[in-house]
């Protein structure tokens, strides 16, 4: 059963910043791009890349995106050798059981589901990003230089660089210093949470930084300085190509935009490197006789009688004669009534938007709190309601109120 290489996705993520979308899912979960998930775009990105043995490491309401993966036949990873497995935390004998405490704790605490393939290599991913990257590329470079880890960097702004990790390499790309989130960073490589390991010293980091009471158990924070400081090769991997952190309201709706100008954005229509999903089995989508669509993404069993302009629908999504559809989307089974306004929102699964309400506003360079409108899943803004921009709606609202 040895791999050469073995991927690890860290999928539990409670996504607190992205508020009443994840109050029920885990943040890989949230619907993206009109069919997908965002855990589609790493599991499509290790099938492509030849990795046929990925651990998906669940811990937050895993219930669904446990559902969603099933087997893992869509991805081709339904294997008797290798494929899918899900790993959620679990109690040891003599032991009381804990959540993952960090990146790396979560990691440490599947050691067991390592060794049983006993890789050469192990990629760390991420479940909250949405990219194309080729992982065979990056595991060959960590072999020609002959590093410890390796670790996928981003060019960004020098304004951009005090948000992350950044990387500061010499002239052949090897790190010399790690800073997280620098006020003046001394370089824009900025860390993509995206690592390559040699697993054997891997394997040695884990277990000491297990031993330490007072690490935070994480690998930008703990494993990657504690091998840096140590003298170990760490290489840095440059990425050239769309990527984006969907871990915030902001960007995940920019990120879903971004479907819509498929030239500066990731290219779905690639066949030499498809996004696979788990896509449930639908009508075509149907607009109306006095339906426009304009710029969008309407995705099959949806149904258009209004007017939907720049906006991204997913399955089951009905639009009402009369209903107005702008910068916005709308997850699947959403229901918006005759007469109703959208703009610059995100309404979630299943909600339902009555008559003549207005859910979001445009942006308002006067107003600094402005921002996208969010309706949580299965919640009902009634008639002539009003959900103000930046609104976070996790509840019922009534007929007539203004939120």
């Amino acid at each position: 059963m040895k791999k050469e290489c073995v991927a690890m996705l860290l999928a539990g993520g409670q996504g607190s910043r992205l508020y009443a979308l994840t109050s029920h899912v885990a943040k890989p979960a949230v619907p993206f791009g009109g069919k997908f998930r965002i855990i589609d775009f790493p599991l499509s990105n290790c099938v492509n890349s030849g990795i046929d043995t990925v651990g998906v490491l669940t811990q937050y309401r895993p219930l669904e995106l446990n559902s969603y993966i099933g087997s893992g036949q869509p991805w081709d990873l339904d294997r008797s050798d290798g494929g899918v497995h899900i790993l959620p935390p679990y109690m040891r004998e003599g032991d009381q059981g804990t959540w993952y405490k960090g990146t790396a704790n979560a990691i440490y605490q599947n050691i067991g589901f390592l060794d049983m393939y006993d890789p050469e290599y192990v990629v760390i991913l991420s479940g909250d990003h949405i990219y194309k990257m080729d992982y065979s590329k990056m595991v060959e470079h960590h072999k020609q230089v002959d590093a410890a880890c390796t670790i996928s960097v981003l060019e960004v702004t020098m304004e951009e660089a005090t948000r992350f990790g950044i990387m500061n390499v010499d002239e052949n790309d090897i790190v010399y210093e790690f800073e997280e989130k620098p006020p003046q960073p001394k370089s824009n490589l900025a860390s993509m949470g995206i690592y390559v390991f040699t697993w054997s010293k891997l394997r040695e980091y884990l277990i000491a930084d297990e031993a330490d009471p007072n690490s935070s158990n994480d690998f930008g924070k703990n494993i990657i300085p504690n091998m840096l400081c140590a003298g170990e090769k760490l290489a840095a991997y440059r990425f050239h190509g769309y990527w984006k952190d969907v871990g915030t309201i902001d960007s995940l709706w920019d990120a879903n935009m971004d479907m819509l100008a498929p030239r500066t954005s990731i290219d779905l229509y690639d066949p030499s490197w498809p996004i696979y999903a788990r896509t449930p089995i639908k009508p075509p989508h149907f607009i109306g006789p006095n339906g426009v669509v304009s710029h969008s993404l309407v995705t099959g069993g949806s149904e258009v009688y209004g007017t939907v302009e720049n906006s991204i629908l997913f399955h089951s999504v009905t639009v009402e004669e009369g209903a107005q559809v702008r910068y916005s989307i709308l997850m699947p089974g959403v229901t918006v009534r005759a007469g109703a306004k959208i703009e610059y929102a995100i309404i979630a699964e299943n909600a339902v938007v009555e008559q003549n309400a207005c859910v979001g506003t445009p942006p308002d360079p006067s107003n600094p709190d402005w921002g996208v409108a969010v309706v949580a899943g299965g919640v009902t803004v009634g008639e002539q309601a009003v959900v103000s921009a930046h609104a976070m709606v996790r509840e019922n609202v009534k007929g007539g109120e203004q939120v």
